[in-house]
């Protein structure tokens, strides 16, 4: 029976990992439809208008900021229990659960910060119909029957949750296992004990209590206990967000198009574009925008799924709303149906009103990025793998010959020994230590893979303690559940247990992990849980966790789960004092809290070059503000071509990172020829410079959550032809980003928004106004960036071989003027790197401005001594040369030298001298 097993593990194998590289895109019929997906069909069934569910108006209990009260279905007379809260910081927040149960629900709690704070409101009316409320400027009105939340932002009403009467709530009922009948027994007997299917149940009865795919059983011990809710998103024509879809920025209609949009952290490489299928990540967080309002939802679950959405006619349930509040039914509204298959209905409704206000509340909820080490800011040089010692010696010194930068070289699988994680390959990498020590001292780091599957061998020390302790997933025979991956026989680590987390985490000691030093970061990849032996190529549902939940309710969280672990590990590593830097493949709502995410294996097409912008906004309006894609593509062979327009859109990108697959052709910056070799190299260089920049914003980012990388709508929220863009993003707020994502061009269109707004070349210093698109070239050699007038940029101009190098080299001031030629300011974030002594006070944020022909630099906060200085300042788009230029630093005085560009209308001024750390003034 066990060869039997094997075999069939090793034909699914094959079966995976051979066809689906065989073919062009993936082979979707190894993924469920929602047709396929029983909870998904019976949801998606409903029809609007007719929801059996209200609220019990006599129940109600009203405390200081929350009220509760009592749900109840018609057609069942089951209760649920349901709470609204206000929290701070202009957001709300309902539950609803099973009031009597005969099983808890999963709630996922650990994707939210520990304390969320709560807000006063105010009940100013109660009767037998419904109840409103206020909190700020905010008006909630419940009705009773049916049960519908409306809420207003001023006037204006901006979301409805169950408007469309499609909430449904699978209560959890026992499942009767009746004895063989004796003969001559009245059979009916034991269909009475069965218990009944509701009538609207009834044709779905076949996939109440298991179901089939692609020769899986889910046993579903527990039956039916699947949630769902509309939400109507009021005066919006666009909605963003629930990544991870290889899909455009803003999402499609997909009801009576196409499947909805499916969160199920799923392994599916090559994956193909522009439709709702899963991938890595599930991030349940949607985001609508207009001219005048954002706003936010967040459906806090874990378990699979699905999300519809579709351009609504306006003339439903919400449209007479409209019309008593408006006056007019042509208001636009965006609906939205979220199913999940188990847990609660948790929704959190983020009211803005702007788009930086929701990400500022998203944040108070889940957490924000972590400032990041400098050194992960750099370039990132990975393959799947780099042989030996030897190789990774001589692609180091390539970087050095080719006088090329990098930060960050990456060991995948096959650096470990026999695929077992926390190990070394004796032979091919026989002295970690040294390898590392080569690297640090050029500054550069080192990141190696640690993935979830352990490899199940007696003689492996990390297995055999997982297996002594009862640390593994059980399946659902309550054994340890064993399925394939990398390393063959494979048991799967139980993140939800806070105990084996803190195991985890204790590997990364270094006296654990041998042949690691403080310079070693981790990537923890085919954290969906990847399974290749299993349909859909993850865990079955069925399986079991700690406290008796299954994997179903909990499938979206386990990669989060174990970075929250690792994370701790490299804490716990250092005693606190170093920053740690973590990938992972894997996300859910929270997970910014730990590492940066990638957007997994891609190709080498334009395609997937196109898409990854999308992509990577999509991540970022949902937390994931450090994220990227892998440069090049991770399969396949990119032309040069396509290699160069990739590294200069990854020069601009938060995680900046090449990597592929190790049957592809080596492809090291200086392996390509002539134009191409010197721009890629180009690229990477114009990465260095800008590392001040990209560290303020992720200061920013930390204590704000908004993104560094930013769609062009939220710098511009009432230009309303930014709400369809795809191609061009905005780094903070100064620099506009349009790469080339197209083959064989050297023209592109720019739109350059804001009408009262100018925008430089941050090359050749072209001026160019707002509110118009505008032909620009684009040749090989080119990367469209432009500085926003009326900010200040720091910089860094001398390339070294690492960020770490930097520390204390000189700044450089960019100073592009705003449209009257007489205002810019911006702002530089400065600590030590790499330690959290920042949350101590030991930092220096300085604010520059350019006023009425001063140039200032003050001190907003922090406390922070360095030895960098102002190296030289140069202004864009000042009309005329100054007479003199003087320096007031301290108690001193002194005359500075320049020189002034007419045609470019560029002032240069050399050598101020003074620390960066330091207030000072130069009047022109």
């Amino acid at each position: 029976m066990a060869t039997y097993k094997w075999y069939i593990w090793i034909i699914q194998l094959f079966i995976i990992l051979n066809i689906q590289a065989l073919v062009n895109c993936v082979d979707r019929g190894n993924f469920k439809t929602c047709d396929q997906s029983g909870f998904c069909k019976r949801h998606r069934s409903i029809t609007p208008g007719h929801s059996p569910y209200y609220l019990e108006m006599s129940s109600f209990k009203i405390y200081e900021t929350s009220l509760e009260g009592i749900i109840v279905n018609s057609q069942n007379g089951i209760q649920l229990k349901f709470d609204l809260i206000v929290l701070k910081d202009n957001s709300m927040r309902f539950k609803i659960k099973e009031l009597n149960t005969i099983r808890h629900r999963f709630e996922a709690r650990e994707a939210l910060v520990d304390r969320i704070e709560e807000s006063k409101l105010e009940v100013i009316s109660q009767d037998s119909e419904k109840i409103i409320l206020t909190f700020g400027s905010n008006k909630v009105i419940l009705n009773g029957s049916p049960f519908r939340i409306d809420i207003f932002s001023g006037d204006q009403l901006v979301i409805s949750a169950n408007a469309r009467g499609l909430m449904k709530f699978e209560h959890y009922r026992p499942k009767s296992n009746p004895k063989p009948t004796e003969e001559g027994e009245e059979q009916n007997e034991i269909q009475q004990q069965q218990p009944p299917v509701p009538p609207e149940e009834e044709q779905f009865k076949d996939t109440l209590w298991e179901e089939t795919f692609k020769g899986h059983t889910d046993s579903k011990p527990y039956g039916p206990s699947s949630v769902g809710m509309d939400f109507s998103f009021v005066g919006f024509k666009h909605v963003y967000g629930i990544p991870e879809h290889a899909d455009v920025f803003p999402l499609r209609t997909t009801k009576g198009t196409s499947d909805p949009y499916r969160l199920y952290n799923l392994d599916v490489f090559e994956y193909d574009l522009n439709n709702p299928m899963a991938i890595y990540g599930s991030i349940p967080f949607m985001v609508a925008h207009s001219e005048t309002q954002t706003v936010g939802l967040l459906w806090l679950n874990a378990a699979e799924t699905w999300v519809d959405v579709e351009a609504s006619s306006n003339q439903g349930v919400v449209s007479s709303i409209v019309d008593f509040v408006k006056g007019n039914t042509q208001i636009p509204q965006q609906d939205s149906h979220w199913i999940s298959e188990s847990g609660i209905i948790d929704v959190f409704f983020l009211l803005g009103p702007g788009p930086k206000d929701v990400m500022f509340q998203y944040a108070k909820l889940t957490g924000v990025t972590p400032l990041p080490p400098l050194f992960s800011l750099g370039y990132h040089q990975c393959r799947w793998n780099y042989r030996d010692q030897d190789d990774v010696r001589n692609v180091d010194a390539g970087f050095d010959e080719n006088d090329i930068p990098y930060d960050v070289l990456w060991l995948d699988l096959d650096h470990t020994h026999d695929r077992k994680y926390f190990t070394w390959d004796p032979y091919k990498f026989p002295d970690p230590i040294a390898m590392q020590t080569n690297l640090t001292a050029k500054g550069r780091k080192m990141v190696t893979l640690v993935d979830p599957h352990i490899k199940r061998d007696n003689n492996y020390y990390i297995h055999k303690e997982a297996t002594d302790r009862g640390f593994y997933v059980k399946n659902k025979e309550n054994q340890d559940y064993e399925g394939w991956c990398w390393p063959g026989a494979s048991g799967y680590l139980d993140f939800l247990s806070p105990e084996v987390r803190d195991w985890w985490s204790s590997k990364y000691a270094l006296d654990q992990y041998q042949g690691s030093t403080l310079s070693l970061y981790t990537w923890n990849d085919m954290n969906e849980p990847s399974v290749f032996s299993e349909p859909e190529v993850t865990m079955p549902k069925d399986c079991k966790h700690v406290g008796g939940w299954e994997h179903r309710d909990i499938h979206n969280m386990y990669g989060f789960l174990m970075v929250m672990a690792t994370y701790k590990g490299h804490l716990m590593r250092s005693g606190g004092a170093q920053r740690p830097f973590i990938l992972s493949r894997s996300v859910f709502a929270g997970s910014q809290r730990y590492g940066a995410v990638w957007t997994g294996d891609n190709i080498a097409d334009w395609n997937h070059l196109q898409i990854s912008v999308p992509m990577i906004l999509s991540l970022s309006i949902a937390g994931m503000s450090f994220s990227g894609a892998d440069v090049g593509g991770f399969f396949r062979n990119p032309t040069p071509e396509l290699m160069l327009r990739w590294y200069q859109a990854g020069a601009y990108q938060p995680f900046f990172r090449a990597h592929s697959h190790h049957e592809t052709k080596r492809r090291e910056p200086w392996l390509f020829e002539g134009e191409y070799r010197t721009a890629i190299r180009d690229a990477i260089r114009a990465r260095y410079p800008l590392l001040p920049l990209w560290y303020t914003l992720f200061y920013e980012n930390e204590r704000t959550g908004v993104p560094p990388m930013r769609p062009v709508w939220m710098e511009f929220p009432t230009e309303t032809i930014t709400f369809d863009m795809n191609d061009e993003y905005i780094i903070g707020s100064c620099l506009l980003v349009r790469p080339v994502l197209e083959e064989s061009v050297v023209n592109v269109n720019v739109y350059f928004p804001g009408t009262n707004e100018v925008w430089y070349d941050i090359i050749t210093h072209e001026k160019y106004d707002g509110g118009q698109s505008v032909s620009v070239s684009a040749p090989l050699s080119k990367i469209p960036v432009y500085q926003r007038g009326g900010t200040i940029i720091p910089k860094k101009g001398r390339i070294r071989r690492s960020s770490s190098l930097t520390y204390n080299d000189p700044y450089t001031l960019v100073i592009a003027l705003d449209k009257s030629g007489t205002h810019a300011n911006g702002t530089l974030y400065i600590d030590d790197f790499n330690s959290f002594k920042y949350r101590e006070g030991n930092f220096l944020l300085l604010k520059f401005s350019f006023e009425k022909n001063i140039i200032s630099s003050k001190i907003l906060e922090g406390k922070f001594k360095t030895s960098a200085w102002l190296e030289k300042i140069i202004i864009v788009g000042l009309e005329k040369a100054p007479k003199s230029i003087i320096l007031f630093n301290k108690n001193s005085k002194t005359e500075l030298i320049s020189k002034y560009d007419e045609n470019q209308h560029l002032l240069t001024i050399r050598k101020p001298g003074v620390n960066i750390g330091e207030e000072w003034k130069i009047t022109l």
